[in-house]
Formats: structure tokens, C-alpha cells, sequence
């Protein structure tokens, strides 16, 4: 009977967590986009640990090739298929960048590898402008769309906290290890950044509670922007189907309405700690 309920509690909270959406935000893309169904540009940072990357999603019907070309009409991403993949078509495609550090290591941090790029020239390299959007398809099908990357980028969340089922959060007025408010001042008055990320207005927080056991069992929930309480109750179904001593996590993210987002996180969380608690990860 135990096993029987044991089993129940995983298979709600498997449940919970395909309902609510898993983790990490990906473009709502714009519909539709030119003759494709689908297409958004957009830029994700992460706050907290201080890296940042380009992200796209396209999505047209039967497709055998796309490409992406830049503002400068340069081509930025093309893909293809063949055999089996020819013969049942694309359709819908996201794909994320490497996220290179936005902060510089100091010489002895190996551990951090040689991928750094400052805010600034991740905006050179990553041009504000109209992107557009090439298919080929079958016959004569040639789909083409644009959309515009702008860096409208909302400041990181600050002042996480979880709190027995609850978690809570504040705006923020900077993008936390990428650049903080001083550095941003300079950037939006040298015109890098056409405003400060502390005025861009949040159109939805995405809030995720992820337990760090096998499967990463998630809880995610996205909220309007204008909510009076920056705070959100994660279900006691789904805290009660983890185990014992459950090591998790919280992560925050600031969504633009330009689909720009930046997140920040807080670990060493511990779900329903009996006695020693949880160990984790340093």
C-alpha cells in the first residue's frame, strides 16, 4: 500500500511539473512572422552567475532548409536536412547560443574557461536590428519572415527567498554580475543601450523550483509583470512527493515584452529536512 502511495506522489508531481512547464524560458514568438508561422530573436541573460546568450526560434511548415541573416544581411545560422529528416520535414526549430561568461575571470580561475565577452560587445557582435528569416521547402515554397532584436533588457530579480512553500522576490535595477547600475548608466548615456534595464518594464516573472534529485523535478509558473506581491506558492502536492532531505532551488527571471529575459537563482534550499538535512554541492 506504502509503494502504491509512494508511486502516486511521483506520478503528481510528473504531472505538475507537465503542466506548469519546465524550466528555463524560451521565446513566445511572434505569430505570424512574415510566411513563416513563427520566428523571435531575443537575448537571455543569467544574473547570478553572470553569463549571457542569443537564443532563436523559428517555425514554418515542411521545410528542407532555413537560414538566419543578420541586420547586415549577413547569414548567421543555416541548417539542412537529409535522408529520413528530407523526407518528414522541418518545422519547428530553437536553438540557443553558447552563453560566454559577461564578467572577466581572474587569471587563476581555469575552471571558467576562455569564453568572456563584455555587455558591450555582445551587443556589437549581436546587432540590434531586423533579422530575417529564409526557408526552402518543397516545390516552390519559399517562406520568409523578420523580426526585430532590440535590448530593452530587464534588470535581474534581487531579493530571493523561499519560505516554507513560498517563493518571493523583488525588481532589481541592474544585470547582476553582467553590469551593474553604474556600468549601466555609462552604457545607456554613451548609447549603447537605448535605457536602462531598471525602466524596462516586466511583462510576465517566470518563477521555477527545481529539486536537485534524479529526474529534476520542476514547478514552473509564469506571473503578469504587475503583480502587487512578487510571490508565488509552490503547490504542497508537489513538495510532499519529494523525498526526505530534498536539496532545490529557485530561479526568478524578468521577462520582457520584447521576450528579453534575465534571471537570477538561489540554491542550498532543503524540502522536507529531517535530521541531518540535505547535503550540497559546493
Amino acid at each position: 500500500m506504502r509503494e502504491n502511495r509512494n508511486m502516486s506522489k511521483v506520478m503528481l508531481a510528473a504531472a505538475i511539473t507537465a503542466i506548469a512547464g519546465g524550466g528555463v524560458s524560451i521565446a513566445n514568438a511572434v505569430s505570424p512572422c512574415g510566411e513563416f508561422g513563427e520566428c523571435k530573436t531575443l537575448v537571455e541573460i543569467n544574473a547570478s552567475d553572470g553569463d549571457i546568450g542569443f537564443h532563436f526560434l523559428m517555425d514554418g511548415d515542411d521545410l528542407i532548409r532555413a537560414a538566419i541573416h543578420n541586420p547586415e544581411d549577413e547569414i548567421i545560422f543555416r541548417n539542412g536536412s537529409w535522408g529520413s529528416m528530407r523526407e518528414q520535414f522541418i518545422t519547428e526549430t530553437f536553438v540557443e547560443s553558447a552563453e560566454p561568461l559577461c564578467w572577466e575571470p581572474e587569471p587563476e580561475d581555469e575552471e571558467y574557461g576562455e569564453l568572456f565577452v563584455t555587455l558591450e560587445e555582445f551587443i556589437d557582435r549581436w546587432q540590434s536590428g531586423i533579422y530575417t528569416f529564409h526557408g526552402v521547402g518543397e516545390g516552390s515554397n519559399r517562406p520568409m519572415g523578420e523580426t526585430t532584436l532590440e535590448y530593452d533588457l530587464p534588470a535581474a530579480p534581487t531579493e530571493l527567498d523561499y519560505d516554507e512553500g513560498t517563493v518571493s522576490w523583488a525588481p532589481g535595477s541592474d544585470l547582476g554580475e553582467c553590469a551593474d547600475s553604474e556600468e549601466l548608466d555609462e552604457l545607456v548615456a554613451e548609447g549603447v543601450l537605448p535605457v536602462h534595464p531598471m525602466d524596462v518594464p516586466v511583462a510576465e516573472w517566470e518563477v521555477v523550483f527545481e529539486a536537485d534529485i534524479p529526474g529534476d523535478l520542476k514547478y514552473s509558473v509564469r506571473v503578469p509583470g504587475d503583480i502587487s506581491e512578487h510571490e508565488i506558492s509552490v503547490p504542497q502536492e508537489f513538495l510532499d512527493s519529494l523525498p526526505a532531505n530534498t536539496p532545490a532551488k529557485i530561479e526568478v527571471g524578468a521577462i520582457g515584452f520584447g521576450d528579453n529575459a534575465t534571471f537570477y537563482e538561489e540554491g542550498d534550499i532543503c524540502i522536507n529536512e529531517v535530521e541531518d538535512g540535505c547535503e550540497f554541492e559546493d
